[in-house]
């Protein structure tokens, strides 16, 4: 009976690290231009490698990514909107 109550917490803590991984995948692949739902299916189907995945995965030209930066609190202030609209890219910092 105590091997199925150590069999429940490890089934629940891989389900957390999948669960965990499927969001980070779907949150990255939407900052690099690309929707939720690539990111999503990515880290569903590969679990902790679609992080990975979409770490390597090159960004669009438009993209949160290359406009704000990795991170949202890198965007110096600016929206993406605004910063589209005066034409500014990551690159031509």
């Amino acid at each position: 009976m105590n091997v199925i109550a150590l069999l429940g917490a490890d089934a629940l803590y891989l389900l957390f690290i999948w669960l965990a991984s499927s969001i980070a995948a779907s949150w990255l692949s939407d900052r690099k231009g690309y929707g939720e739902r690539p990111g999503l299916a990515t880290g569903l189907l590969l679990s902790a490698i679609g992080v990975i995945v979409w770490l390597v995965w090159p960004a669009r030209a438009d993209s949160r990514w290359k406009v704000q930066g990795p991170f949202p609190w890198q965007g110096r202030g600016q929206t993406v909107a605004e910063a589209r609209a005066r034409g500014v890219t990551r690159e031509d910092d």
